[in-house]
């Protein structure tokens, strides 16, 4: 489903909204009537979403943001995965999309070897740069995979990171099929970890709720589950810490046309970097995907609301 939605600006915007337009095309008449072509006009931001939860949250989060700073708003959601939301940037379909940094950099090379926040972001921004795209800054909120267990398991065991699995061999390991052959999957467990006494047990729902079933039930003691499952908080489980970076950084940050690029519009969205955190995409997703059922329009705005950024 495509959702089209105008930017709704006060009156006492307007002006700021000019400003905005003429930092973006310093060549704008301010006179001239605006243009509805999607990208066609380089004042107009048109956010974009990959089609799940979560991403459509942060959209959310970056439109409003936006709105409230002047700028002119459209937004397309749910639009499916990076094969078409990449050309849909190059196309000027849209121009902004939330973004994870390590799979962003995987889709570009994929055998790239960065693991940290710092390093990937650097190697990043060379990367789009030839798609004639531009990132910010990443967030420190991170959604990637995680070697997870119950706070139960961790505390009788001593276990505080995935080195430490080396102690409970052998053990179970519950995750989709394709972790038996990735590289921070089964074969990155014994070259970095050294724990290779593992029977695999996978399951399809890529850390959804029959993966936490098993892992909660004791049929597995470990699970690949992501950082910012609800099921993390309602199954008392725990992240264990990866100190030789097996999983490389998966950190949210924008992701935009280099047509669209300003020190307003860096300005805007680093700012919301600088305030989200895994722990905000946690209960973000329990507000949408949980019991509540709230859209992510209000949990977005919700969110701003209390990082006082609108």
């Amino acid at each position: 489903m495509n959702i089209f939605r105008k930017g709704r600006l006060a009156a006492g915007l307007v002006a700021v909204g000019a400003v905005v337009a003429l930092a973006g095309c310093s060549q704008a008449d301010p006179t001239a009537p605006e243009s509805n072509a999607g990208g066609g006009d380089s004042s107009q931001i048109t956010v974009g979403s990959f089609a799940f939860p979560e991403s459509e949250i942060l959209g959310e989060i970056y439109a409003q943001a936006l709105e409230a700073k002047g700028f002119d708003v459209q937004t397309k959601f749910n639009i499916g995965p990076r094969q078409q939301t990449i050309p849909a940037l190059q196309d000027g379909s849209i121009n902004l999309i939330p973004e994870y940094n390590g799979n962003l950099l995987a889709y570009y090379d994929t055998e790239f070897t960065q693991r940290t926040t710092e390093d990937v972001d650097a190697a990043l921004a060379d990367a789009v740069a030839a798609d004639d795209l531009v990132v910010y800054s990443s967030a420190e909120a991170e959604d990637k995979d995680a070697y997870v267990v119950t706070q139960a398991y961790a505390e009788a065991n001593g276990l505080t990171s995935i080195a430490d699995l080396a102690k409970v061999q052998p053990f179970s390991l519950g995750a989709n099929p394709q972790f038996a052959e990735l590289g921070y999957g089964l074969p990155g467990l014994a070259s970095v970890y050294g724990v290779s006494q593992v029977t695999f047990v996978p399951y399809e729902d890529f850390g959804g709720p029959d993966t936490v079933r098993a892992l909660v039930d004791n049929t597995v003691q470990v699970a690949d589950i992501y950082t910012t499952s609800p099921a993390l908080v309602a199954e008392n489980l725990l992240v264990l810490e990866d100190p030789e970076n097996l999983i490389a950084a998966q950190n949210v940050l924008p992701l935009l046309s280099a047509s669209i690029d300003t020190p307003e519009l860096k300005e805007a969205l680093d700012a919301i970097s600088a305030k989200l955190t895994t722990d905000d995409l946690i209960a973000l997703r329990d507000r949408v995907e949980g019991s509540e059922q709230a859209s992510a329009s209000t949990a977005a705005a919700d969110w701003l609301k209390e990082a006082g950024l609108v």
